[in-house]
C-alpha cells in the first residue's frame, strides 16, 4: 500500500517538472513540422478547387473562401514565413483560426496530428537556426518521438493587433 502513495508522489512530481501542458496541432510544410495551440482552431477543411482572389492584397493571402456563409481570408503559410510556394496536394487543408474573433484560414500541407506539449519539452526560438524571421516563433518542441515542432505565434505571423488597432480606430 505504502508503495502504491509514493508512486503517486513520484507521478505528481514528474508532471510538475513538467511545466503547464499545451495541446498543439502539429500540421506539415515541406516535411517540418510546425504546430499552434489548438484553442485557436476552429476547424480543419479541404482546400475548396478554388480561392477568389483579392486584388492588391500581399502575395501570401492567397483569397478568400465562402464557409457556411461567413467570409474567410486564407494565408498562405509557406510563402508567409519565406518558402516558395509549391502546388497544393490532395492532403492539403485550410486550418481555420479564430483568434480575438478575428476569422482566417491557414493553408499547410498537411495536417498530422493532435498532441500534449509540455513547457519542459520547448526550447527557446533564440536557439534556432533557422532563415525564418524568429519573432514568428514561440519557440521549438522536443517530441517525447524525437521530433522537433516548431511552434508558431500566428498573432505576431498575420500582424493580428495591427489589424485590431485598425479597426479600433476606424481606418
Amino acid at each position: 500500500m505504502q508503495t502504491l502513495k509514493n508512486d503517486g508522489n513520484l507521478q505528481q512530481k514528474d508532471l510538475e517538472s513538467r511545466g503547464r501542458e499545451h495541446i498543439t496541432l502539429v500540421f506539415s510544410l515541406r516535411d517540418e513540422a510546425f504546430g499552434l495551440d489548438v484553442n485557436y482552431v476552429r476547424e480543419i477543411v479541404r482546400v475548396p478547387p478554388f480561392i477568389t482572389r483579392v486584388p492588391n492584397s500581399p502575395g501570401y493571402i492567397r483569397g478568400v473562401i465562402n464557409l457556411r456563409g461567413s467570409i474567410v481570408p486564407v494565408f498562405d503559410m509557406e510563402l508567409k514565413i519565406g518558402m516558395v510556394q509549391k502546388e497544393l496536394t490532395d492532403e492539403a487543408r485550410i486550418v481555420v483560426v479564430s483568434w480575438n474573433e478575428i476569422l482566417f484560414g491557414i493553408i499547410v500541407d498537411s495536417v498530422r496530428e493532435v498532441c500534449t506539449i509540455y513547457d519542459a519539452q520547448i526550447e527557446s526560438a533564440a536557439q534556432i537556426n533557422t532563415s525564418m524571421d524568429r519573432k514568428y516563433i514561440l519557440g521549438v518542441a522536443k517530441h517525447e518521438d524525437g521530433r522537433l515542432i516548431v511552434l508558431l505565434d500566428l498573432a505576431v505571423l498575420f500582424e493580428i493587433d495591427s489589424i485590431l488597432d485598425e479597426e479600433a480606430s476606424g481606418s
